[in-house]
């Protein structure tokens, strides 16, 4: 157990050290787009974003800002070498087509069978707000979720069930957040690390069983 709960740019660095060198990736917008950030050369990673561009770098700065690139969110980005562009409906042939091996997505929430609502809370005066996650959340190999582990109320939104409109049905692998990291298997939820609590704090904090990981265990 870390002593500290994790902030954005600690998760985020996490989350990127544990995508598989090689890999095909598409970060979400919002917290995911930090991820971006904390891949190194090494990890051979290819990042995908859904405007329509492969070899996507790092967020950027001052002389780097071009305003014509920017990812999905609207944040200017790098371009690494071999960069690519194209239309926007073959970018969506790349996410539903199967291409992607990792997604990372945000959520309001994910259930213990691995469900994920991300677009909507379904109160009436909210804006939806699907853009591509639907397609990423069915068409990626693995989706991974950020998001802080309670509400402001306290409330777990790692749940039985979700109440909120889903987005995708037993899609999330993996659910990363500022107190734990679960991994969501076939025989149900288990914590592979936690941050600032302990797996007995969490256990009575959330009204779903938690199984604890081995140690060290990835997936």
């Amino acid at each position: 157990m870390s002593t500290s709960r994790l902030d954005k740019n600690q998760l985020a660095e996490l989350v990127a050290r544990d995508i598989a060198p090689g890999s095909f990736v598409n970060l979400g917008i919002g917290q995911p787009t930090l991820v971006s950030n904390f891949l190194v050369p090494e990890q051979n990673i290819t990042l995908h974003t859904e405007n329509g561009m492969l070899g996507m770098g790092p967020e950027a700065h001052g002389d780097e800002v071009d305003p014509d690139l920017i990812n999905a969110g609207k944040i200017p980005v790098t371009e690494l070498p071999g960069a690519a562009y194209f239309h926007h409906a073959d970018s969506f042939a790349i996410m539903r087509g199967g291409h992607l091996d990792v997604c990372v997505l945000g959520a309001f929430q994910v259930s213990a069978d691995g469900d994920l609502a991300n677009w909507h809370t379904g109160a009436p005066d909210a804006i939806p707000a699907v853009g591509g996650a639907m397609d990423l959340a069915t068409g990626a190999k693995d989706v991974y979720v950020m998001m802080s582990l309670f509400t402001r109320e306290g409330i777990s939104k790692l749940v039985k069930e979700c109440t909120y409109p889903l987005t995708g049905v037993g899609c999330v692998t993996r659910v990363y957040t500022n107190e734990a990291v679960f991994l969501l298997k076939d025989d149900g939820v288990h914590v592979r690390e936690t941050y600032g609590t302990t797996f007995e704090e969490l256990a009575a904090q959330m009204d779903i069983p938690l199984i604890r990981d081995q140690a060290g265990q990835q997936d």
